[in-house]
């Protein structure tokens, strides 16, 4: 073949592998979203883009169902937020069941002023009777939520949705709508006070009135929700900075702690980060250190239960509500039905809040996008 004709093929032969060279080997992860690159202010030593997806990941409806707000803090700023498009950072949003986390810190300052006593017989007169075996139930039982009383608080349906029949369901809709905490009391022990665990929202229900029976001592309802929301603003919620917060109670004046407490997203924010600092507040002690303290240690009936807190062990027999192994031992969080998380980090200075609406298999994504999130950040594991 002549020279020339040798010269214009080789070229062409070339080709095939000089196209290869420019074509992606594989595709990589896609860019955060637009949305969530505005939503982060500081990725606080996470990965950026990592952090962007994974924020993208817990507002992905089909996966996590409805998330209404994402909140970041690092070292106490707020480092990445985001909210749904019909909520805004004003907005009051249920913490559900981890409202109970303010009423254990009610409780504490109670204790703190002697007005009520950790290890004493809790204070219902119906208790009081002689031979009523619930007159052996402690404040500090009803606290870890092991008070032997009979409560099914989370009884659900395959679809997530509390079923009628639930204790829950007849405090707060049914039976014990107008008197939750009469309802709550009247209910028989099935286990001797203090062995068994039963994470029951009515344990709250009756510290509440615990609360309204030392500050306004046969009081009306008017004189007892009064008395309870005073304290509970001048004790807590000022000190903390959640002034968004919003309280229900029912007709007899008894604070809904068990559930009915709405606050903005920063606002729950504010709630991990009192906790993460031990209860203080810019240097000043609003809280007895061991009271926070106390509601960091395990349970005796649930390590991975504190005192109106979930803690980073794995309970035995159940799943884990949080991620032993996987984050710091010294992880927390106070949860919520549907998925509500104000989870705090003290090892990696962090607090995360979700908020929003999940059904059963939502939530359990939402657990593990949470986990996977924490674990962005240094300190995680």
């Amino acid at each position: 073949m002549p020279v020339r004709s040798l010269r214009l093929i080789l070229p062409l032969l070339a080709l095939p592998s000089l196209w290869g060279c420019g074509e992606p080997a594989s595709d990589g992860p896609p860019p955060p979203s637009a949305e969530a690159q505005a939503a982060i202010h500081g990725d606080g030593g996470a990965p950026h883009d990592e952090l962007g997806r994974a924020i993208d990941g817990l507002f992905n409806t089909s996966a996590v169902g409805a998330t209404q707000a994402l909140v970041i803090m690092k070292r106490g700023s707020v480092i990445a937020e985001r909210y749904a498009p019909d909520i805004t950072a004003k907005t009051r949003l249920p913490g559900w069941s981890a409202g109970q986390c303010l009423t254990t810190l009610m409780i504490g300052q109670l204790v703190s002023d002697g007005r009520l006593r950790l290890d004493e017989s809790a204070p219902v007169p119906e208790w009081r009777r002689p031979g009523d075996p619930r007159g052996e139930v402690t404040l500090k039982q009803l606290v870890q939520m092991r008070s032997g009383l009979r409560h099914e608080s989370h009884a659900r349906d395959l679809r997530g949705t509390v079923e009628e029949q639930s204790d829950s369901m007849r405090t707060l809709y049914l039976d014990g709508r107008d008197d939750m905490a009469a309802y709550a009391e009247a209910q028989p022990l099935v286990a001797p006070a203090g062995q068994v665990f039963e994470d029951s929202g009515a344990n709250a229900i009756i510290l509440s009135d615990l609360a309204a029976r030392v500050l306004a001592p046969e009081g009306t309802p008017d004189e007892r929700r009064e008395a309870v929301m005073g304290y509970l603003q001048n004790r807590v919620l000022n000190p903390i900075g959640m002034t968004s917060t919003r309280v229900g109670f029912d007709r007899a004046g008894t604070m809904i702690g068990a559930g009915m407490i709405h606050a903005t997203a920063r606002d729950w924010a504010k709630l991990a980060e009192f906790l993460r600092k031990n209860g203080s507040i810019g240097g000043a002690q609003i809280l007895p250190r061991r009271w926070i303290t106390f509601m960091r240690s395990p349970s005796p009936r649930n390590e991975a239960y504190g005192a109106g807190l979930w803690l980073n062990a794995a309970p035995p027999g159940d799943a884990a509500r949080l991620w032993p192994g996987r984050s710091p031992a010294n992880v927390f969080a106070c949860l919520g039905e549907y998925g509500q998380f104000v989870v705090g980090s003290p090892d990696q200075l962090l607090t995360v809040v979700r908020l929003g609406r999940s059904d059963t298999a939502q939530e359990r994504e939402v657990h593990e996008r949470i986990g996977a999130l924490l674990a962005l950040f240094p300190g995680g594991k």
